[in-house]
């Protein structure tokens, strides 16, 4: 059973930071591309952050040049930092990543969600 494990949510100042992970385990082949989305209230989930498993990197624009996602293959986890904060960073952040399973001979590859971690700004 292959599962994403986020941590790292919680409240924090505007101008503060905070940075999420997830954690990739179960029994698979190999992940693809590792994802952030957030969902704030009332809105549609939305794609913050992208990085291939090769490192490269997109960002929505709302994010660009406060945010930076990275991963560690070794430990098949990735990570957002989040810096200078806004109020409209508030939502759950969850986790995606395209993963790789065998069985025998047979490779497939699915999406998996984490639970999502709430992000909260304070006034």
């Amino acid at each position: 059973q292959v599962q994403l494990v986020e941590s790292g949510g919680g409240l924090v100042q505007p101008g503060g930071s905070l940075r999420l992970s997830c954690a990739a385990s179960g029994n698979f082949f190999s992940i693809d591309d590792m994802d952030w989305y957030r969902q704030a209230p009332g809105k549609q989930r939305e794609l913050v952050a992208v990085i291939t498993n090769g490192g490269r990197t997109n960002y929505a624009d709302s994010v660009k040049g406060r945010f930076t996602i990275s991963r560690d293959n070794a430990q098949n986890t990735v990570f957002l930092q989040m810096n200078d904060l806004k109020p409209e960073d508030t939502a759950v952040y969850y986790c995606h990543a395209r993963i790789r399973t065998r069985v025998e001979v047979t490779i497939s590859i699915r999406d998996y969600w984490g639970q999502g971690t709430q992000v909260t700004l304070s006034s």
